[in-house]
């Protein structure tokens, strides 16, 4: 939902001017986001919440950076939406498990929902996008979800800054990515009854 309204003029003030300046290649962006967010997910589990804090947003903004270059520089391809993906789910099951690790007895149900519920989403996601192709739904657009990569960074970052909040979060965080993910299978049940009308 953040991303939908802001992203216009966070990337218009914050990231395009930086691409702008930009030397390096939008596929080396997303591996040195993929890094900040893997380093962040080690200073969860050792104990250092502020380091992982800062390279998580690190992270963030890599991930926003990686697209404008792509787009500025005429860079875009299969192969780097691919890349881009497959590292921003990579940064999030790490985080997730540096969450874990800071008390594996005490967090392992809340971590275990958080990445189910994920999981769950994630797979709404890919297939509503297939069969939505394959049955040329080009009218049909999907409404923004209310867990996107922004809020769920932000649910990240204060469960690191916060742990004694996790549990609460953790819980919140589930049930928000699930009914995000139940809304896109509604959505596209509906469109599709629709469209056999």
């Amino acid at each position: 939902m953040i991303d939908s309204h802001l992203s216009g003029a966070y990337q218009r003030l914050l990231v395009l001017p930086v691409a702008r300046m930009c030397r390096l290649s939008a596929n080396m962006i997303t591996i040195l986001g993929l890094l900040s967010g893997l380093v962040s997910a080690l200073c969860i589990a050792l104990g250092w919440p502020s380091w992982a804090a800062c390279l998580l947003l690190l992270s963030g903004y890599l991930d926003s950076l990686d697209g404008v270059v792509a787009r500025y520089y005429a860079q875009s391809s299969n192969q780097g939406c691919v890349l881009d993906i497959f590292c921003d789910r990579m940064v999030e099951c790490a985080v997730m498990l540096g969450l874990l690790l800071v008390d594996p007895g005490a967090r392992a149900l809340a971590a275990f929902l958080m990445l189910g519920a994920s999981y769950l989403c994630i797979t709404s996601f890919l297939v509503t996008a297939i069969f939505s192709k394959q049955a040329h739904y080009k009218s049909f657009h999907y409404s923004p979800g209310l867990m996107e990569r922004c809020e769920a960074f932000v649910f990240f970052i204060v469960m690191i800054l916060w742990p004694a909040g996790f549990a609460g979060l953790a819980f919140a965080y589930s049930g928000l990515v699930l009914l995000t993910a139940l809304m896109r299978v509604g959505q596209f049940i509906y469109f599709h009854r629709l469209s056999n009308i």
